[in-house]
This record gives structure tokens, C-alpha cells and sequence, in this order.
């Protein structure tokens, strides 16, 4: 007898055969939703398949998280979306958002994918992330572009921009928790390369 975990990911794989193109990762903070998406990505380059866009870490200082780097995961050029230090910028909690890093790294990392990659990446899509307009362009560019899309979205904010993502007919949502995150990225993968080989649905 399948597990309930088991059955719940044959009825999502057989969503994605019938048509989902956009993968979007969300769960509460620290279950591993960019670790899933990082050995997804991994997994696919080491396939040969070219994977483009961005991710966000933690930094940390000693115990205490001081902020959020960006990462072009394909070239491996860092910045700083967010840190306790920055002078100017949005402010969300402790973190002032640095614009300047998140357009010039992270939203032109998206829209390279969407010109040069087969894969595109993109953690997160969230509050820090949506104040840039050329972020969101970026994104709404890489939605409509047929392409595969793996991305991240925050677990509790509820912007029109997310809605309208999140709704898309070729959009699936998925709840990474701790008892799925070891097995979705290689079920996921999997998925991926039957996609982006032209055998989903077999």
C-alpha cells in the first residue's frame, strides 16, 4: 500500500504530466525549500542541462542571521539582497532590502535564463524581492516564456503579484515539509528532465 506522502506526490506528478510548467516550492522558514531547490538545480547541470537565475541564502554572523546574499547560479556572482547594515533601501524587520544588488545580480541572472538557459531558477519570490519593479518584470518575463521554471515563494505573503503566479493555469504549488524534503527533489528532478526532453506524460 502507497503511503499517504507517496500518494499525495502521484496525483501532483500526474498534474505536472498534464501540463505544469512552473514549479513553485513553499513552506514555513528553515524546512529546506532552497536546499530542494539548490540539489534540483545540481542535479540537472550535472544532466547537461544549462540552469539559469537566482537563489537567496542566509549570512550569518557567529548564531545570529545578518542577512540574505544573492546568487547567479549560473556564473556564481554574489551580492546582497538584504542585511542589518545596510543604510538605504526598503525596510523589511530588521533588513533594509538592497535594490541596487537584487536588479544588477538577481533580476538580471532571471532575465539571462530566460535568454540563454533551458532551466530557470528563481528563490524567492517574496516581500524583500517585490519591491523591485524590474524583479517582478523579470519574473513575469520568465513565466511567459514556455520555459521550465523552479522557484521559490513565501509561505505567508499574500501580494496580487504572488496570486497571479501562484493561479496560473500551468502553476503548481507544493509544500516542502520535513518529511518530503529528502525524496521531492529527486522525484522532481526526474519530472524536470521528462519535460525539458519532450516525454512528460509517459
Amino acid at each position: 500500500m502507497k503511503s499517504p506522502f507517496r500518494r499525495i506526490l502521484d496525483f501532483w506528478l500526474e498534474s505536472w504530466h498534464l501540463g505544469k510548467r512552473i514549479f513553485l516550492l513553499t513552506g514555513s522558514p528553515g524546512v529546506g525549500k532552497t536546499s530542494a531547490l539548490l540539489r534540483i538545480v545540481e542535479s540537472l547541470k550535472a544532466k547537461g542541462y544549462n540552469v539559469g537565475g537566482m537563489v537567496s541564502r542566509e549570512a550569518r554572523a557567529g548564531r545570529d542571521r545578518v542577512g540574505f546574499e544573492i546568487l547567479n547560479v549560473n556564473t556564481g556572482e554574489k551580492g546582497w539582497l538584504a542585511h542589518v547594515a545596510q543604510k538605504e533601501g526598503p525596510q523589511v524587520g530588521r533588513y533594509r532590502v538592497n535594490i541596487n544588488d537584487l536588479e544588477n545580480i538577481g533580476a538580471e541572472a532571471v532575465t539571462n535564463a530566460v535568454k540563454e538557459s533551458d532551466v530557470i531558477a528563481i528563490d524567492e519570490i517574496g516581500p524583500m524581492e517585490l519591491h523591485s519593479k524590474k524583479f517582478k518584470e523579470a519574473v513575469l518575463t520568465a513565466t511567459e516564456s514556455q520555459k521550465l521554471l523552479i522557484g521559490v515563494v513565501h509561505w505567508k505573503a499574500t501580494d496580487p503579484f504572488l496570486t497571479r503566479i501562484k493561479d496560473r493555469d500551468d502553476a503548481e504549488v507544493f509544500v516542502v515539509t520535513v518529511e518530503n524534503r529528502e525524496n521531492l527533489p529527486v522525484l522532481m528532478t526526474g519530472e524536470a528532465i521528462k519535460f525539458l526532453s519532450g516525454t512528460a506524460g509517459e
